[in-house]
């Protein structure tokens, strides 16, 4: 059989690394055909169509082909609609990339995760210092959602009990959420666990995320975080070591 060629699929670069002395790999996140390999050849040379283009949190319309686990690049056009992040909302771009190279499988498609992502970006590029929290957490809220590793949040997770508006509840990697106790840290009490779950299950869960996410976003990323490492195999990630060695520059 021919090998298949895909034509004007929304992506985006997460990652690159050399191939050979012209040519770079790609780690691409597209709407229809989720994380993808592909290989560009050539896209090293001074005179390569694909240099000025293959950029991170940059939106593409992508061209490729084969039937390989890598795949090769026909084309790549810079479809516009946003700058470049800069500073603080640069490395939150590429702690998101990080996310989804470490959390999503090759070959796995996720519109809904796609479309936020789109969102999430856009967001990016025009905030900066503490606004670019609530778009963080959103992302991580809808990523482990995406990735079927986050339980139901209106309910207690093993009894399957409803929330308390008033009680304090902590989500942990192996007991799902419950009521919290001594050691737990900072939690969110029933009421915004249930605000967060209804964001989620709502048609346009990003944009509805931002909104519940405001007013609890410290107390998130520390819940998130934990949850995030215990997925990833890691106790810290590389884009948060690498912010916080400028920050002690």
């Amino acid at each position: 059989m021919p090998a298949r060629r895909i034509a004007d699929e929304p992506g985006y670069v997460l990652h690159h690394y050399d191939w050979s002395e012209s040519s770079l790999i790609l780690e691409v996140f597209t709407r229809h055909h989720g994380r993808i390999a592909l290989v560009a050849k050539g896209a090293k040379k001074p005179s390569s169509n694909f240099r000025p283009v293959l950029l991170p949190l940059q939106p593409l319309h992508l061209a490729f082909g084969g039937d390989a686990e890598i795949r090769t690049l026909r084309g790549a056009e810079w479809i516009g609609g946003h700058v470049m992040p800069s500073g603080d909302a640069l490395l939150a771009g590429y702690y998101l990339n990080e996310l989804l190279l470490r959390m999503l499988a090759r070959d796995d498609p996720h519109p809904a995760l796609f479309d936020g992502y789109v969102f999430a970006v856009r967001v990016l590029a025009a905030a900066h210092g503490e606004a670019l929290e609530p778009a963080l957490r959103a992302f991580e809220l809808l990523l482990l959602r995406e990735a079927g590793l986050l339980p139901a949040l209106d309910q207690q997770t093993l009894t399957l009990g409803a929330l308390e508006p008033g009680a304090r509840y902590a989500l942990v990697p192996e007991g799902g959420l419950r009521l919290a106790g001594e050691g737990d840290g900072a939690v969110l009490a029933g009421v915004q666990w249930t605000a967060l779950e209804r964001a989620l299950e709502s048609g346009t869960p990003f944009a509805a995320l931002l909104s519940a996410c405001v007013g609890a976003t410290a107390e998130l990323k520390a819940q998130l975080r934990t949850l995030l490492h215990y997925h990833c195999g890691v106790t810290s990630f590389k884009t948060r070591q690498l912010m916080l060695d400028i920050q002690s520059l």
